[in-house]
């Protein structure tokens, strides 16, 4: 009988489609915009995947939606190793539950959140247990990750079935959320975790953007003005790439946030889900984003304000992905991965998607799940 420690944020990822750009000190604000938790449900696609061998495996876990809800809608038998009263949980409490585990001797931790909850995982046990994320959080460059939570679960399922041979020693990496939120991206490493190395199922960490780059960007961005469609809504997403459009429309901008641009003029600035969902009801939009550089993430990573309902609205074919030659390159011909929470959505935007690199240049290239 294999031992499995199950640990959830559930307040994790909260922040996302309300704007928030992540959650760590906002919950009750979060809660007043009307988010939803995203964690549970993506803790228990991970589970899914580990039901043929639930005989096999004994979740020591904590009460409530930290894991024993999600475990126990399966059909999993839990063993509850922490209590936890209150619906705000804490990160003493992701803490204490995995030092507990530590002590049980598990033969994995697999735990549902973000950077915040890897860090809190790391000062818990260092690099004492093998562990598996499930990406839950607004914002998460730690490659201790699975690419999505299904991967997650198959990952886990793989290790527990002493499936996998290498295990590897990767960083836990976090950022500044008040930075984050006005704009500025300050990357710290913390430390380190074992993880069971697969490369099909653990997502690469968050690369920087290089000098060289940048005027590249610019190209990028005087195609996309140049073609810009009269009396549609455009739609610009986050990133370093796409704000040389903005720029040079001589508009204000939010690097982290979702912009609307119509007719060349700014409307919106900053927008979450419901104010999305508002100004793309019934009106010819555009979609602009780009991927994550060095994991190659379409959706799912620090836009979760581009939820599944705005990306069904909006369609497959009016997205456009820009991305210089040097970012696709370092993908080394992975596909862009999508994680939107939904499998549906997920599914409708595989195939191959038109990429402008250049002014005047495009390419197309693969999206995965």
């Amino acid at each position: 009988m294999k031992k499995l420690g199950l640990i959830v944020n559930p307040v994790a990822g909260m922040g996302g489609r309300v704007g928030l750009k992540g959650t760590d000190g906002l919950f009750q604000k979060a809660l007043e915009l009307g988010a939803l938790p995203q964690a549970p449900e993506r803790a228990i696609k991970a589970l899914e995947a580990l039901k043929d061998i639930s005989d096999e495996i004994e979740i020591l876990t904590c009460s409530g939606d930290m894991g024993e809800n999600e475990a126990e809608k399966l059909g999993f038998k839990t063993n509850i190793v922490l209590e936890i009263a209150d619906r705000l949980t804490l990160s003493k409490d992701t803490t204490i539950a995995a030092k507990i585990m530590l002590e049980e001797k598990v033969n994995l931790i697999l735990f549902a959140g973000g950077d915040g909850t890897a860090r809190d995982i790391y000062n818990a046990v260092g690099e004492e247990v093998v562990v598996i994320g499930i990406p839950a959080g607004v914002k998460i460059h730690s490659p201790v990750y699975a690419q999505s939570p299904t991967r997650a679960g198959e990952l886990a399922r793989l290790y527990l079935e002493d499936k996998v041979r290498l295990i590897k020693e990767v960083e836990v990496l976090d950022i500044d959320e008040e930075a984050y939120r006005n704009g500025n991206v300050k990357t710290r490493l913390y430390g380190y975790l074992n993880i069971p190395f697969e490369k099909r199922y653990v997502q690469n960490r968050k690369a920087g953007t290089p000098l060289s780059e940048r005027a590249a960007h610019n190209t990028i961005s005087l195609d996309i003005i140049d073609n810009m469609e009269k009396d549609t809504l455009y739609i610009i997403g986050p990133g370093s790439t796409t704000r040389p459009i903005m720029q040079n429309l001589k508009l204000s901008y939010t690097l982290l946030g979702v912009d609307l641009v119509y007719n060349k003029e700014l409307v919106a600035s900053d927008v979450n889900e419901e104010k999305l969902l508002r100004y793309i009801d019934n009106k010819p939009c555009k979609l602009i984003i780009t991927p994550i550089g060095g994991q190659g993430y379409l959706f799912g990573r620090g836009n979760q304000q581009l939820s599944p309902t705005v990306i069904e609205k909006i369609g497959k074919d009016n997205i456009t992905v820009v991305a210089t030659k040097e970012k696709i390159s370092n993908l080394q011909g992975t596909p862009f991965l999508v994680d939107t929470g939904n499998i549906e959505i997920d599914q409708m935007l595989r195939g191959y998607i038109r990429v402008i690199t250049g002014y005047k240049e495009q390419m197309i290239y693969k999206i995965g799940t």
